[in-house]
């Protein structure tokens, strides 16, 4: 059983691009389950059809410690089995200690089976607090992908996620599988980001281009290879999910100083000099 933890900076498109990717795994037969670690608790929405699933700290608070795991696992596309966190009340509590409970609790009630494929961890942004970095931290993610776009802050959370991927590498043995560009259209956008991945030590795992449909798709309530199997944009998200099925290039980073991201998006036209 492969887990992997999607990162990225918020607002990137890291949720739609996993949903996305791990429905492109289920087509070729993968048993998956999505853990969303967001307090907003829309990782698994488009696996749903919109269902607004109950979240695990929810439950918890209503139900008590006395669940059964259907109380807080559904079937999505797929038979994609989700799963979200959730938060605590607003302005109370950490929100990544939501992702401890959760894991906790899933693995006490026997959902990590031995015939899944692939777990995912879709994670809240940065690696901000010790709770967001618990995927990485304590091993229980070995894979780890950066969704980042041609855009400075996108890079610099990249980069930023690319230290803690580093920090935990010994103790948790976890290991950089690739950047996903999910595309802004920027100028020279692949090339800057096939150029970022050579400086961590890594690789561009796959560019996904910029395609309405996916709105389109999320309005209805999909992943792109529900609503629209035909299109070319699914396929692109197909392609994702073979990159990172048949991958066996995993690394631990090498992070670089701010000065010399900068200095790189200048090279690409990015940044003026």
């Amino acid at each position: 059983m492969r887990q992997v933890a999607i990162y990225g900076k918020g607002g990137i498109g890291k949720s739609t691009t996993t949903q996305n990717l791990t429905a492109g795994l289920a087509e070729m037969g993968k048993r998956i389950m999505v853990v969303g670690c967001d307090p907003k608790a829309d990782s698994t929405r488009l696996l749903l059809g919109g269902l607004a699933q109950k979240t695990v700290l929810d439950t918890l608070r209503d139900e008590g410690e006395d669940i059964e795991l259907e109380y807080i696992l559904k079937n999505g596309f797929g038979n994609i089995k989700c799963v979200e966190s959730g938060g605590p009340e607003p302005g109370v509590g950490c929100a990544g200690r939501g992702i401890i409970t959760s894991i906790n609790m899933l693995e006490r009630l026997g959902a990590y089976e031995e015939d899944l494929d692939y777990v995912f961890y879709d994670v809240l942004g940065d690696v901000v607090c010790g709770g967001f970095a618990m995927p990485i931290r304590e091993g229980k993610a070995r894979e780890i992908y950066i969704v980042a776009s041609g855009e400075l802050m996108a890079m610099y959370a990249a980069n930023n996620i690319s230290k803690g991927v580093t920090k935990y590498a010994n103790t948790g043995g976890t290991r950089l599988g690739g950047i996903i560009c999910n595309s802004r259209k920027v100028d020279n956008e692949r090339e800057l980001l096939e150029a970022f991945a050579k400086e961590l030590g890594t690789q561009l795992i796959h560019f996904v281009p910029r395609d309405n449909i996916v709105q389109k798709a999320e309005i209805n309530r999909k992943t792109v290879i529900d609503f629209a199997p035909e299109e070319t944009q699914a396929d692109e998200y197909r392609n994702l999910a073979k990159a990172i099925d048949g991958n066996d290039m995993f690394v631990i980073p090498k992070p670089m100083v701010q000065d010399r991201l900068e200095q790189l998006m200048m090279e690409y036209g990015i940044l003026d000099a």
